[in-house]
């Protein structure tokens, strides 16, 4: 009992100045200067000083993930940058025609490179300051929390307050979040970029603009779309690096197929050789021969790789060309042929006189400015 007592005899400074739960600093204080101010001045200020070190640690972690973000993204955009590059390599031609082409395709495709890289580095830059923003936020959280616990704040309703205010925002906001997210990773990805034609399924068109939340997709028809990123389920781009256009040319079931697919490879040649600005054809174009038996007509599959974008005014150029050479070569463009039978009878059962059939022309006609076709 007196050891007990001496001790607690002894111990009464030290606690009136540090408590009965002394810190470190304060009781190594007060064995140094035995002074009871100084001691409650040293337990006063190491809470403020702990608050410093937390937040400086904060300041350092959030500069070492920025500089890992910004590495990363680099690396990413390089990669991506690099198997574009590929993608935009021409390889030498032997014919002298071919060189106005590869001249011409060279031009367009080193503006082409430049226009992504530009988009490349908007990309980097978004997807940068977005990871830096989320990242410095749950840093700068969890200091403010360390910070709040140093003065001995009970941080469990705040926690429990945060959960709930959480929980409420991921069922309000799941769709805000779902769009943010799938943006985030449409740009990571580079899926498409401005200047690009996309098919997203409710829209198709030309990219005006990609944000975090939603793309802007300009159709054929002048319509602008804004798609929410969180409702892109697939993307067909139908401009990166190179597209094809695809033609099944009809012909009357009594033409010469053989005849017939060697009058529409030379119009696809003569377009190849041409070099047209907005026809530029990459390689021979290719007759993969009959695709079906249609109720009037055969069709004859043509196969022909251009420069992306440019598939739909290849495909017109061609079929322009396509109808002077059939008219040339006398080969028939089918259209649809009925025969129709009458048979009328009296009211008193004798055959009554048919009426002459009116002669109908059905070959088609071009629709008016407005109509349907």
């Amino acid at each position: 009992m007196y050891p007990g007592f001496l001790l607690a005899l002894f111990q009464t400074p030290l606690n009136d100045a540090c408590g009965s739960d002394p810190r470190f600093l304060c009781e190594l204080v007060f064995d140094a200067t035995e002074s009871e101010a100084l001691a409650e001045t040293a337990d006063f200020l190491i809470r403020p000083v702990k608050v410093v070190l937390i937040f400086f640690a904060a300041w350092v972690i959030n500069r070492i993930v920025r500089r890992i973000i910004d590495r990363t993204i680099a690396e990413i955009a390089a990669s991506h940058d690099e198997k574009a590059a590929r993608e935009e390599t021409i390889e030498p031609a032997d014919e002298p025609w071919r060189l106005e082409v590869l001249r011409d395709l060279a031009a367009k495709r080193e503006l082409r490179a430049t226009i992504k890289a530009e988009r490349g580095r908007q990309r980097t830059e978004t997807l940068g300051s977005v990871l830096r923003s989320v990242a410095a936020l749950v840093i700068y959280t969890v200091a403010a929390f360390m910070a709040l616990s140093e003065f001995d704040v009970n941080l469990g309703p705040l926690i429990a307050s945060a959960g709930i205010v959480g929980i409420a925002f991921g069922f309000g906001a799941q769709s805000l979040v779902k769009d943010f997210l799938s943006g985030i990773f449409m740009l990571v990805e580079d899926q498409y970029g401005v200047g690009d034609i996309v098919d997203v399924g409710d829209a198709a068109g030309a990219v005006e603009e990609v944000k975090l939340r939603i793309t802007k997709i300009r159709d054929v028809n002048g319509t602008l779309w804004h798609v929410p990123n969180g409702e892109i389920r697939r993307v067909a781009n139908k401009s990166q690096a190179w597209a094809r256009a695809v033609l099944d040319v009809e012909v009357a079931y009594d033409t010469d197929l053989d005849r017939a697919m060697a009058v529409i490879k030379q119009v696809a040649d003569e377009v190849w050789h041409a070099a047209l600005p907005n026809a530029t054809v990459l390689e021979e174009p290719e007759i993969w021969g009959v695709e079906r038996f249609g109720a009037d007509s055969i069709s004859i599959r043509l196969v022909v790789k251009v420069e992306p974008a440019e598939q739909w005014s290849t495909a017109r150029e061609i079929r322009r060309r396509l109808k002077d050479a059939f008219d040339e070569h006398g080969i028939e463009i089918p259209f649809p042929q009925r025969t129709v039978w009458i048979n009328e009878v009296a009211t008193d059962g004798s055959p009554r006189q048919r009426a002459p059939v009116p002669q109908v022309d059905l070959t088609p006609k071009v629709a008016e400015e407005g109509e349907a076709g």
